[in-house]
C-alpha cells in the first residue's frame, strides 16, 4: 500500500465574506494550507481554521501570498526576491503565533497562487522564499510545483521539501500549470480529475494539454477548496484512493 499526502488551501474567508467549506473539507484531507491574510484570510479565520485543523488531526501549513485581496493572490505583481523574502516571513510567522497559541504545530509552508507559480520558474524568487522558511524554522516543509525551481532551491538549502501535484488543474508541456486566463487551466470534469490524480500517484506522470506525457513526482495532492465543487472532489478522491489502497497521510 502507498501514500499520498491530500492537502487544501482554506481559511480563505475574509471578514463578512465565506468561502470555501473547510470544516467539511478537514474531514477528509491530511494537511491544510492557512491563507496568512494578505490573499485571503484574516486573524480572526486564521485563529478559527486553526483550531479546525488541530480538532480534525490535520497538518498544518502556512500559506503566504502576494498583497492582493481583490485579486486572490492569482494576478502577477512585480516583487524583488527581497520583498519576497520579507512577505514570506511576515505572512508565516503570523499564522505560526496562532499555531503555538493553540498547541500546535508548524507543519509545512506553500506559497500562494501567482506567488507560486512565479516561484516554479524564477529560481532568484525561489531561493528568497526557501531563505524565509529556513531561516523561520529549518525543519519546516516546503511544499512545491514537482520539477519546480522552489523544490530545487529548498533541496539546495537543505529544507525537507515536498514535491506536489493538482488534482483540478490542467499542465503545460514544460510542467508548469496552464495560466487560469486560459479556459482549459481548471479540469471540472470530477471523474477526469480522478483518473489525472491516480496516474500521478500511481504511473508519476501526467499529460499535458497538447498530449505531452509528463514525468512527475507526487509526494502531495492540492485541491482547491475556493472551487465550487470541492466537497465533491474530495469525497471522490478519498473514495477513489481506498479502493486503490492508497492511504491518505501527512508528510
Amino acid at each position: 500500500m502507498c501514500t499520498i499526502d491530500l492537502n487544501c488551501d482554506m481559511g480563505e474567508s475574509f471578514g463578512q465574506y465565506t468561502l470555501g467549506q473547510d470544516e467539511e473539507m478537514l474531514r477528509y484531507i491530511s494537511s491544510a494550507n492557512i491563507a496568512c491574510g494578505f490573499h485571503a484570510g484574516d486573524p480572526s479565520i486564521m485563529n478559527k481554521t486553526v483550531q479546525l485543523a488541530l480538532k480534525y488531526n490535520v497538518s498544518i501549513g502556512a500559506h503566504p501570498g502576494l498583497p492582493d485581496l481583490q485579486g486572490f493572490g492569482r494576478r502577477i505583481m512585480s516583487i524583488t526576491p527581497k520583498e519576497a523574502y520579507e512577505l514570506i516571513l511576515y505572512q508565516t510567522g503570523a499564522l505560526h503565533a496562532f499555531v503555538v497559541a493553540n498547541g500546535g504545530q508548524l507543519h509545512h509552508l506553500k506559497p500562494h497562487g501567482a506567488l507560486y507559480n512565479m516561484a516554479a520558474v524564477d529560481n532568484l524568487l525561489a531561493e528568497a522564499i526557501v531563505e524565509a522558511a529556513y531561516h523561520l524554522n529549518p525543519e519546516i516543509i516546503l511544499y512545491g510545483l514537482s520539477g519546480s525551481e522552489l523544490i530545487q532551491a529548498g533541496n539546495k538549502i537543505g529544507l525537507r521539501t515536498a514535491s506536489e501535484v493538482f488534482i483540478d488543474r490542467t499542465y503545460q508541456s514544460d510542467g508548469t500549470l496552464t495560466s487560469r486566463l486560459q479556459s482549459n487551466a481548471v479540469i471540472k470534469d470530477v471523474n477526469k480529475a480522478i483518473s489525472q490524480a491516480l496516474r500521478m500517484v500511481k504511473a508519476q506522470q501526467v499529460t499535458s494539454t497538447n498530449g505531452t506525457n509528463i514525468a512527475v513526482k507526487a509526494d502531495t495532492i492540492c485541491i482547491h477548496g475556493d472551487t465550487a465543487n470541492a466537497l465533491d472532489y474530495v469525497k471522490k478522491i478519498h473514495e477513489a484512493f481506498t479502493t486503490e489502497k492508497i492511504m491518505i497521510q501527512a508528510i
